[in-house]
């Protein structure tokens, strides 16, 4: 794979910020992120530390001399384009999607509009903003239908409803953590997550894994805090199968604009194995039940190698230097008009 192949100058790197923790409702999960990268990227010789926007401001980072940042923020003003925005402004190049991907990315909306618009297939969801909507997108797309906020990840605020008394309780859940709440038609058959790596023309689809949880239900608990899902990379899957999934992620990876590395979900039909996107994650978790890790290393990736090379990958959407000199004082006073 291209994306390993170069030699990495490791002091050219300087002072790395991890940037972990944050203030969004994916807080545990992102420190746990945060943790294993630091420690990978210090093992490798990095001179990394640990920075937690939610108590020191992230313009301390130009003050204390950081080169670049590893985005291990997970959620809002993590991986909505609000850091990445920010970093921008201070031109300190850093992991991950550039400020538009990342807005578009999190708003799950917005994020489907667009696949719709690019002919790549999505579930049909309806945006609601009342429990009675709820009801009514209950009935045009089906049972069961899932309910989740439009921009946070994790599964968080999300709920499977089967019947419309169900519609009251689910929308004031995802409502708690968004205005915009998302009705989505369930997609019923086998859960996949496939990790990309790379940019533009070079983005490359690492390992496929297939997911068997619980009783089906993939949720917050199970995601992070148990053994009992079960990861299968590879995923035992038809090569056919595979390969299209591979295809379509990559595709809405670039629809995005995305860079630098991401994780799809995908469900598979049951019915008559058609393929569904289902999201797209710009920041991945890192965990030790994190799933880019898992493909990587199937990949033959290390955990290490990994972190190390997506913070090679550290850019800005505009290179330093791209944008125009600023005119002196002296020469705006004698060329400005009176």
């Amino acid at each position: 794979m291209t994306f390993i192949d170069s030699k990495i100058d490791i002091a050219a790197l300087g002072k790395v910020a991890v940037l972990m923790g944050g203030a969004s409702a994916e807080r545990e999960v992102s420190i746990m992120s945060g943790s294993g990268v630091l420690q990978a990227l210090r093992a490798r010789g990095v001179d990394a530390h640990a920075f937690d926007p939610a108590y020191t401001g992230l313009n301390t980072l130009k003050q204390e001399g950081y080169g670049r940042c590893f985005i291990a923020l997970h959620g809002r003003h993590g991986e909505d384009g609000t850091v990445q925005g920010a970093l921008e402004l201070m031109g300190i190049p850093y992991t991950g999607s550039g400020v538009l991907p990342s807005s578009m990315a999190m708003d799950k909306i917005m994020t489907k509009r667009l696949w719709r618009a690019d002919g790549l297939p999505t579930p049909d969801w309806r945006l609601v903003d009342s429990a009675v909507d709820t009801e009514q997108a209950l009935q045009a797309l089906g049972v069961p239908m899932i309910v989740k906020p439009a921009r946070e990840g994790s599964t968080i605020g999300l709920t499977k409803v089967f019947t419309a008394g169900q519609c009251a309780e689910a929308y004031a859940l995802a409502a708690r953590y968004d205005p915009e709440v998302l009705c989505e038609q369930f997609i019923a058959g086998d859960e996949t997550t496939c990790p990309v790596l790379g940019e533009g023309a070079s983005a490359q689809a690492l390992p496929l894994i297939r997911i068997v949880a619980p009783q089906g239900n993939y949720d917050y608990q199970n995601k992070y805090f148990t053994d009992d899902t079960q990861y299968h990379c590879p995923s035992g899957l038809p090569e056919a199968e595979e390969r299209e999934i591979a295809r379509i992620v990559v595709a809405a990876y670039r629809s995005l604009g995305c860079r630098g590395w991401a994780r799809a979900d995908v469900m598979i039909r049951a019915s008559d194995r058609q393929p569904f996107l289902l999201e797209i994650n710009t920041s991945p978790g890192m965990t030790g039940h994190s799933l880019v890790p898992m493909s990587a290393r199937a990949a033959g990736i290390s955990y290490e190698e990994l972190c190390l090379r997506l913070l090679a990958s550290a850019t800005l959407d505009t290179p330093q230097g791209a944008c125009p000199a600023v005119v002196s004082e002296q020469s705006e006073q004698q060329g400005s008009p009176a």
